[in-house]
């Protein structure tokens, strides 16, 4: 799958790239129980008056334990280059760098006790992916995420 999403290269400007409106389908799953459940909706990047973006990301999360709407949101600055940009909780706290470059397409964040590890996987100018990993001893996951430029 990894190599039918890869089209040509990455996004020189990833604030453009993202601009929008995004359908997002998210399967969750959680290795410690086996439970599994999805997340189906929309993500839109806006623009923010410091060249960022504001992320808000509305949809319906289905899990064993809860069915319903769910939403989030995160602030993305720009980072040392166009091709990257720092992600930061509603709170300013920062998150992690996003990028679609080879060798800087990962990154983590360590939520006491757990490590989050990120990886994104440009899919052309309509598509990309990116996957959690989380791992610790109070938490062990797997996020999948797809989304697709609405239309």
């Amino acid at each position: 799958m990894k190599d039918q999403l890869r089209e040509s290269s990455p996004t020189q400007d990833l604030r453009a790239y993202l601009l929008g409106s995004w359908t997002v389908e998210r399967s969750l799953w959680d290795r410690a129980s086996g439970a599994r459940g999805t997340f189906t909706g929309v993500v839109r990047y806006s623009g923010t008056p410091d060249g960022g973006l504001a992320l808000r990301e509305d949809g319906t999360m289905t899990w064993p334990t809860h069915t319903g709407p769910a939403f989030r949101e995160y602030l993305l600055r720009p980072g040392d280059s166009p091709a990257a940009m720092d992600v930061y909780f509603p709170d300013g706290k920062p998150f992690h760098r996003m990028s679609f470059r080879d060798h800087a397409n990962e990154d983590s964040h360590w939520c006491d006790p757990d490590d989050y590890k990120v990886n994104y996987l440009w899919g052309g100018l309509d598509a990309f992916s990116y996957a959690w990993d989380v791992q610790g001893p109070a938490k062990d996951l797997l996020l999948e995420s797809r989304l697709r430029r609405e239309q």
